[in-house]
């Protein structure tokens, strides 16, 4: 098994902090030509808490991770293992036409 880096334990501490079930993550370090790629496992119900509105938290998280590696010149990024079979929610379809403008594409004839 590998050393543990600051880079994998930066990840931990993070996500352990904003999800509802911190016993549940784990973290996987591989290190490739690409440089170092560490994966993300988290409790389903968490999915929401690390991806954030928009990937927003995810897309930070990552952000904070390759300054860590910039500092100690690596190239680090990070998976976010989603299990297979698992759905992510769909987006609200309006049940309604009222609420969707539809005037840019309304033929007149």
């Amino acid at each position: 098994m590998e050393e543990r880096q600051f880079d994998q334990d930066f990840v931990e501490y993070i996500v352990k902090a904003i999800v509802g079930h911190p016993d549940d993550v784990k973290t996987e370090r591989r290190i490739d030509e690409k440089g170092v790629l560490i994966t993300l496992f988290i409790n389903p119900e968490d999915m929401g808490y690390v991806i954030g509105r928009q990937g927003n938290t995810a897309r930070a998280i990552r952000t904070l991770l390759k300054t860590v590696g910039a500092k100690n010149n690596a190239r680090v990024n990070l998976k976010i293992f989603e299990p297979e079979g698992s759905r992510r929610p769909s987006r609200p379809v309006s049940s309604s036409n009222e609420d969707i403008d539809t005037s840019a594409v309304d033929l007149k004839i």
